[in-house]
């Protein structure tokens, strides 16, 4: 008896259908382009049930709660993609887990990496570049790029696979596929320059057609299959990550803000949220 996908599943499969589509319209080879579901923020429960669909590649960002999560899910066979800055105070994964692309944004040298015991593989890393040059945005700029590339190259505990950006916000899709195909331009400069790189991290839920177009070969998703439509009852809202701007700007889009649970506020910001955005699940969490 064939087993009955859960609606989780479900919003699953119907992004890898639009992956799938958008690889055919660019005349992609099938299987060419990488789904990285990002889970950051949601429980164990949540990554083990996609992983059931046949996911393998989950993206966090909070070391502690990445660790977590993958002693949880120990009995999985996971890839792990971290989507944050390296830091050296990163904890170091259990042996049975396999690392993706964790995100290098140093500017003038290679990113403090605490070394690995002889037993792990090398920590496969992107660069991320920052191509609209936005000051509050983190990534090498473009002048710095092959300096920085060939330093993390040269490193025995690294491995450069290629290459991610995140455009500037907006609606333009035209200048989104711009710095998609300029990202392309620089890493092709560097294969050119005879770095052996494979990856472009690029794409996710609102341009993954473009970049998939532009060759990305990775793309980051996570609203259309663990949150609930406009609902969002699976979203997490942290202060840790967002201000409560963040927040109010979800219930001016439509989100219903008795769907989005608050964790990791202090008491006064519980207590206005409450009060003034009428947040139903507010939860104190370490």
């Amino acid at each position: 008896m064939a087993t009955i996908a859960t609606p989780l599943q479900q919003r699953l499969a119907a992004v890898r259908a639009g992956l799938q589509k958008a690889g055919a319209d660019a005349r992609r080879p099938p299987g060419s382009v990488r789904l990285v579901a990002v889970s950051k923020t949601f429980p164990a429960a949540a990554i083990r049930e996609v992983a059931d669909a046949g996911q393998v590649d989950f993206g966090e960002n909070y070391a502690q709660e990445a660790v977590e999560k993958m002693a949880s899910l120990g009995d999985l066979k996971l890839v792990w993609h971290s989507s944050g800055p390296s830091r050296a105070t990163r904890p170091a994964p259990s042996r049975n887990t396999s690392i993706g692309c964790t995100r290098s944004t140093g500017k003038n040298s290679a990113p403090p990496v605490r070394p690995a015991a002889p037993a792990f593989a090398a920590l496969q890393v992107c660069i991320a570049v920052n191509l609209s040059g936005e000051a509050s945005k983190s990534g090498v700029p473009r002048q710095e790029l092959a300096g920085l590339a060939r330093a993390v190259a040269a490193l025995p505990r690294l491995r450069l696979r290629g290459l991610m950006v995140i455009p500037e916000p907006g609606d333009d899709m035209a200048l989104r596929r711009q710095r998609f195909a300029e990202l392309r331009g620089l890493l092709d400069s560097l294969k050119r320059d005879g770095l052996e790189l494979d990856t472009l991290s690029m794409g996710m839920s609102a341009d993954v057609e473009v970049a998939v177009a532009e060759g990305a070969t990775m793309v980051r998703i996570a609203r259309p299959y663990l949150e609930k439509g406009r609902g969002v009852e699976d979203h997490l809202y942290r202060r840790r990550q967002y201000g409560p701007g963040r927040h109010r700007r979800l219930v001016q889009k439509g989100f219903a803000a008795q769907d989005i649970g608050v964790v990791e506020v202090l008491a006064e910001q519980r207590a206005r949220l409450s009060s003034q955005l009428g947040v139903a699940r507010l939860c104190r969490c370490c």
